[in-house]
């Protein structure tokens, strides 16, 4: 049913993306609701409505797979993202990249700030813009706020790996994708990231490629 301005609500989408089992479908870039700042989430979701929503951002998530998804990336305008990341990487790469696990975590309505002034530049690649990859300087360090999804406050710090994958999600709640972060210099497809670029950190990419690190 729709609302009475005729706009379907959210929970009904939400309703209606969760009537079929099995992950749900990723939004591609191209997609308005990739650019638009989210709602703030305010109990638009019940409380089984969310859970069930929130099992589903987690198996869609790690079906891709992907170390985070935001709720835009289905088509759902809401300030809510998952992450998880296991760190399967060899120790050459975790201590470069200061990619260490990370448990599954929901984030509601999330904001970061900058802790310092360092930053680190990595490829990252996101499950909205398949086949691609390119540099990203962020923060290396973060302060999260906001609040998990039974309301419990997250004001939390991250570093290194974790601190870029909060920076990534929750800049999909403000409309941004990486590419708009990114050295575009530096874009490569997959292919590509195989075959060239696999070393622990972009170096040889931005001599060759001709972009500036931080």
């Amino acid at each position: 049913m729709a609302s009475p301005s005729g706009r379907t609500s959210l929970a009904e989408q939400v309703e209606e993306l969760l009537a079929t089992d099995g992950p749900l479908p990723i939004v591609a870039a191209g997609d308005p609701v990739l650019r638009r700042r989210a709602e703030p989430f305010e109990g638009q979701l019940g409380p089984a409505l969310l859970e069930r929503f929130v099992r589903a951002l987690r198996l869609t998530m790690r079906a891709a797979p992907g170390v985070g998804l935001a709720a835009p990336q289905v088509g759902v305008g809401l300030r809510i993202a998952v992450i998880e990341d296991p760190a399967p990487v060899p120790e050459e790469i975790r201590l470069a990249r200061g990619r260490v696990p990370q448990p599954f975590r929901v984030l509601v309505n999330p904001s970061y700030e900058g802790v310092g002034s360092g930053r680190a530049g990595f490829f990252e690649g996101c499950l909205s813009v398949p086949g691609w990859q390119a540099v990203v300087a962020r923060h290396a360090e973060v302060r999260l706020r906001g609040e998990d999804e039974h309301g419990r406050v997250l004001d939390e710090v991250f570093t290194g790996w974790p601190a870029r994958i909060v920076q990534h999600e929750t800049d999909h709640l403000d409309g941004t994708l990486y590419l708009d972060r990114a050295e575009l210099r530096s874009l490569s497809s997959n292919e590509s990231m195989a075959n060239r670029w696999s070393e622990p950190t972009p170096e040889r990419a931005a001599r060759e490629l001709g972009f500036e690190l931080p």
